[in-house]
């Protein structure tokens, strides 16, 4: 019988959601360095980066009932990153600073640590020093992290995408659970009447099985 909840909860162990935390952390301590206080950017930078972290763990959490809502929490997750990616390069266009090529040796050692299980804010933090008195490091950062978490996301959502095909939403695993339920129900009521059936042809009653059989009818034709 097909599970009707899913395996779900596990977002701690998605790179994309410890990426997230990363992101989050360090977009806060970029609007605290370089932005005005009160800057309306502030609130939407910081707003975009506690969207993609937090639509990463509701949707985790919901994958359990509904694969559709996982994927479209995970979307929400996704535009929020692609909108805070826009506001870093538009800070570096609006302040004349370079955006750094995807060849550029920095942007190499920054994806390298992509491959760290542990990595945290403190990861990057020598990057983000050297932007104390400077953005153009500090965005650049977070810039090729974001595109790495954008990357991951749209990994998982055509993986769900092609579950969802296969496997369908609640209601097909509801369905299905139903008629496997009913299938085994039947199975058992069709092997306990056989053993009837043998014991009363044993004891020489045709009355008896003949309306056995009729009963035997009925069950199977429940599967239809």
């Amino acid at each position: 019988m097909g599970e009707i909840l899913l395996p779900h909860g596990n977002y701690q162990e998605l790179e994309s959601y410890r990426n997230s935390v990363v992101i989050f952390d360090a977009t806060a301590d970029f609007c605290a360095r370089f932005l005005t206080r009160g800057d309306r950017t502030t609130d939407q930078m910081v707003q975009a980066a506690r969207s993609g972290k937090q639509n990463i763990v509701e949707g985790c959490m919901a994958a359990g009932v509904s694969t559709e809502t996982e994927i479209k929490l995970l979307g929400v997750a996704r535009a929020s990153f692609e909108e805070l990616l826009e506001d870093y390069r538009d800070y570096l266009r609006t302040h004349a600073l370079p955006l750094w090529e995807k060849s550029d040796g920095r942007v190499l050692a920054i994806r390298r640590f992509s491959r760290r299980s542990d990595k945290t804010y403190e990861t990057y933090k020598t990057y983000f020093d050297l932007g104390k008195n400077h953005a153009e490091p500090f965005c650049n950062v977070l810039i090729s992290l974001i595109h790495q978490t954008n990357y991951l996301l749209d990994r998982q959502l055509r993986s769900l995408a092609k579950s969802f095909v296969g496997k369908g939403g609640l209601r097909e695993r509801m369905y299905r659970a139903r008629t496997d339920g009913r299938a085994v129900q039947r199975e058992e009521a069709l092997s306990l009447l056989r053993e009837i059936y043998r014991e009363l042809a044993d004891a020489g009653r045709p009355e008896l099985l003949a309306k056995l059989e009729k009963v035997a009818l009925i069950v199977r034709g429940g599967a239809e």
